[in-house]
């Protein structure tokens, strides 16, 4: 739907599924459900999260054809695709492979190319399309090699963008999105990774998920003048949160329960002016002792927005509310994405009654649980920014 100047959803892989029937039977169940609750009478749009195996599936000409006729029969539109996992994002480990294959590597060029010809082949006229996707590599395979490889792969996407443009005339930015323990961590390491690398601004940009940023404990305002600087274009935000604690025995105990094997949830940890990182939440844990000073943890655990109090723990959602005002005070991104894909391992307590993601709690034709919960964030969002 449309705010203001920019264009607001969420994300479609917080819902499970790798194939494109699995991806449409999910936009025709929850989306559906989520604009007649939010928007009955616009447009709504729609943030895909394709696989690789998904983009290749919706490709061919007759199912993009029969999409289109879907999203225009019920008033939706795909203005953004979620680029970043490339294979399984649910029900099974994902951990550090769900950068790969990264920047370094031809399949990731590859697969974000079909992406791009999905996206034009679905963008409304007049609205500009961006792709979200990984922050070069996992940080423990970068190095001066990885780098220019990163930006040698960027480079020729660019160039099939350029060309998807002067085809179709869709407008397309692919986005990396800054996570911490990745090659590009921060803002301003994107700030820096793009002035030493990239020349095509206008099809290369910055995804600004608001969780990783938080986690690195950032200074909104500092980071954004710092990528406005470096000319640098943010073409997407996503809209997300995350836990946020003061580091005691009782609140590193109730941490255990979110140390989930399937995502991996980095940790930063502030003592005074220095931060220590942690790769995952188990290593965060087993690394702590008694004796630590740690001021506060923030840990990549993407949790609703809409809470704040998690019991022994708070989120992450100041930072958010503060970037959802500087949005409002002066547009930051065309682009608003809520990303909340954590349902399915939240503790019972945190899922407000959500008890499957696919389908209503009672069994009924009603809106999902997962919908309903959906459209709680986006209506907490809209609340900040009209």
């Amino acid at each position: 739907m449309r705010v203001g100047t920019s264009h607001l959803t969420y994300c479609t892989n917080i819902h499970p599924g790798e194939s494109w029937a699995e991806v449409r039977a999910n936009v025709e169940r929850h989306v559906v459900d989520v604009k007649a609750q939010l928007a009955p009478s616009e447009p709504f749009g729609v943030g895909l999260r394709l696989s690789a195996r998904a983009a290749g599936e919706l490709a061919e000409p007759r199912e993009l054809a029969a999409f289109r006729r879907f999203l225009d029969e019920h008033g939706l539109y795909v203005f953004t695709i979620n680029g970043f996992p490339y294979g399984t994002f649910h029900g099974a480990p994902v951990k550090e492979q769900v950068y790969r294959p990264d920047w370094t590597e031809p399949e990731r060029v590859a697969y974000t190319n079909r992406l791009a010809d999905v996206l034009a082949a679905l963008l409304p006229d007049g609205v500009d399309g961006s792709i979200s996707t990984v922050p070069g590599c996992f940080r423990a395979r970068g190095g001066a090699a990885a780098e220019a490889a990163i930006a040698a792969n960027l480079a020729r996407c660019a160039e099939h963008l350029a060309a998807v443009e002067a085809r179709t005339g869709a407008r397309i930015a692919l986005a990396l999105e800054p996570e911490p323990r990745c090659s590009i961590e921060t803002l301003a390491e994107a700030a820096a990774f793009f002035a030493a690398h990239v020349r095509d601004r206008d099809r290369l940009a910055v995804c600004l998920d608001a969780c990783h940023a938080a986690v690195e404990f950032e200074h909104l305002p500092s980071a954004l003048a710092e990528l406005r600087a470096a000319g640098v274009a943010v073409a997407k935000v996503q809209l997300s949160a995350g836990l946020r604690l003061t580091p005691g025995p009782a609140e590193r105990a109730a941490l255990t329960r979110y140390a989930d094997e399937v995502y991996l949830h980095q940790v930063v940890a502030r003592r005074g002016d220095r931060l220590e990182r942690y790769v995952d939440l188990p290593e965060a844990l087993a690394e702590a002792s008694a004796d630590d000073a740690d001021d506060e943890w923030r840990v990549h655990f993407h949790v609703p927005i809409f809470r704040d109090d998690l019991g022994p723990f708070a989120s992450t959602q100041p930072f958010l509310a503060e970037l959802l005002a500087l949005h409002r005070a002066s547009p930051i991104a065309p682009h608003l994405e809520v990303e909340t894909y954590t349902w399915d391992v939240l503790p019972p307590e945190l899922r407000d009654g959500i008890a499957r993601l696919g389908s209503s709690a009672d069994g009924s034709s009603g809106p999902s649980p997962v919908a309903t919960a959906v459209a709680r964030e986006l209506r907490w969002v809209l609340e900040r920014l009209r």
